[in-house]
């Protein structure tokens, strides 16, 4: 007779801590805006990335669509910090950022043919925690190797025509599906077609897929890398929108960063 030991006495195996991707991408995006008129605003999407200087030393960049940045024109914008209270509610908290120095110079760095703009910044310490690894970038063997490929969803975080999730200033998260083939290589192809709605303030948001991704071992980074790219515009035929976005790799963002590191002319 086989004897079945009771629930409590069975062996509980090891849980190995899966990272919820989609949280951690929501807390590292922030709304960006800028007064541009008598009632009216420019506002973009950016995310956080955690990408250490060469020597190792801690650094958080600001990543988003480089025409969001070059479309404000004033020498501040703002960044929608979120604030955690006591009770457990939320604060939205937005601060200014200097993105132009006295001579009307830019302060970020762009790719030099991709619309894709990072720039070093100084954030609030749960800010700084909530920056998602740059490891978590998809490199250009990404998608090949995870064969992600048309008609497969992707999650984008952004805030259409400026409005939020809550008053706390979380991004709104909305899915979309492939719209395009082919995806690689990346050299060829360094955009691709997403078939979801695309509205002003969406653009620079992060596109991510949502496979289950663990820690590897001594490291902050993911078995699987899962930031496909950032939105960067919607498609448009004689003025009409045709709910489709179109999503700058990964890769890009990568280089973009890399370029921080580069000697100042």
């Amino acid at each position: 007779m086989l004897h079945i030991p009771p629930a409590q006495d069975l062996p509980v195996p090891p849980v190995t801590p899966v990272w919820d991707l989609t949280v951690g991408l929501i807390e590292a995006t922030v709304q960006l805006d800028q007064p541009s008129g008598p009632g009216t605003r420019t506002v973009g999407t950016g995310f956080l990335i955690q990408a250490p200087r060469p020597d190792g030393t801690p650094r958080v960049v600001l990543v988003t669509a480089a025409h969001v940045l070059e479309q404000m024109d004033q020498p501040e914008m703002r960044v929608g910090w979120r604030t955690a209270l006591p009770d457990g509610n939320w604060r939205f908290d937005p601060e200014p950022l200097v993105i132009r120095d006295d001579a009307d110079a830019p302060l970020w760095t762009r790719h030099p043919e991709r619309d894709v703009a990072v720039m070093e910044i100084i954030a609030p310490e749960t800010f700084v925690r909530a920056a998602i690894p740059l490891g978590w970038l998809a490199d250009e063997n990404a998608f090949d190797a995870w064969q992600v490929g048309p008609g497969d969803e992707l999650l984008s975080l952004g805030f259409p025509r400026g409005l939020s999730a809550n008053r706390a200033g979380f991004p709104i998260l909305r899915v979309g599906r492939i719209a395009s083939h082919p995806l690689s290589p990346v050299s060829a192809f360094p955009t691709f077609l997403l078939d979801f709605t695309v509205f002003p303030g969406n653009s620079g948001g992060p596109v991510f897929w949502t496979l289950s991704a663990r820690k590897r071992p001594g490291t902050v980074e993911p078995a699987t890398p899962f930031i496909a790219g950032l939105l960067s515009q919607e498609v448009r035929v004689n003025d009409e929108p045709l709910d489709i976005g179109v999503v700058t790799h990964a890769v890009y963002v990568r280089e973009a960063i890399a370029l921080l590191d580069l000697p100042v002319p």
